[in-house]
């Protein structure tokens, strides 16, 4: 059924995040729930992003610190109902301003509809981190049919779909066949500066965390593109909120 393969996908024109202080006991709760992501640390415990109720530390650390600089939901319309979905949180490398000079001076709602600045930001040599919380439960099997279906889309219009990748995105499938997404999982999809792969991690309360690295690096891309894609990523609030943080620091440099 049509509707039922865009869940994920539906784009939104809402969501509205703050940045607020949060209770020692919320943050407590937000660091236990990242305390599986062994190579990754939250950068304070000050204060939280809230993305539709859902706190974002606002730095993670990989190899480096990185910064929150985008977020948003993802989300569909139904009858004038508003369902959402998925809560994202974008993390990058401060860095990658370096690497956008091209576009200083240019306003947020120029860089969110410029392809090319997405493109920019998808190649740049630095560590990305794109961070899901799921906000209406899921089986894992129908987010992964989502992510396989659009990934496949990607590649194949770009005539980059063989069976290498076919193979990469059927392992990424079936780790994600048996999990099941209650509310407040989170899927997350680490993508390092030093190599064209891409690790996927999952964690749900109860749970001890599972991950997956995918090497396939027509896969790797086109993931990013499915998150950081500009005008054809999956959550235009997501786009739009990165094209504003961008935007302002590129007006520092």
């Amino acid at each position: 059924m049509e509707s039922g393969k865009r869940v994920l996908l539906g784009k939104t024109n809402g969501g509205d995040a703050s940045i607020l202080s949060k209770p020692r006991g919320q943050l407590r709760a937000l660091k236990a729930e990242l305390q599986g992501l062994s190579s990754w640390s939250l950068g304070t415990e000050a204060e939280a992003v809230m993305v539709d109720e859902i706190p974002f530390p606002p730095q993670l650390t990989t190899t480096n610190t990185l910064s929150l600089l985008g977020h948003g939901i993802t989300d569909i319309e139904i009858h004038f109902l508003q369902i959402k979905f998925t809560a994202i949180g974008v993390y990058l490398d401060p860095q990658i301003v370096s690497h956008l000079k091209k576009w200083s001076g240019k306003a947020a709602t120029d860089l969110a509809k410029d392809d090319e600045f997405f493109e920019a930001i998808i190649s740049a040599p630095v560590d990305k981190v794109v961070r899901v919380v799921v906000i209406k439960e899921i089986k894992g099997s129908q987010f992964g049919a989502q992510m396989e279906s659009a990934v496949r889309d990607r590649l194949a219009e770009v005539d980059k779909y063989e069976e290498e990748e076919e193979e990469a995105l059927e392992q990424v499938l079936d780790f994600l066949q048996s999990k099941y997404m209650k509310t407040n999982s989170v899927i997350t999809f680490y993508f390092p500066a030093t190599s064209p792969t891409a690790e996927i991690a999952f964690a749900t309360e109860g749970k001890e965390e599972s991950k997956i690295e995918v090497k396939n690096a027509n896969v790797v891309e086109m993931l990013q593109k499915w998150y950081l894609g500009g005008t054809n990523g999956v959550s235009p609030t997501t786009i739009s909120s990165l094209a504003a943080a961008l935007s302002a620091e590129l007006s520092k440099s």
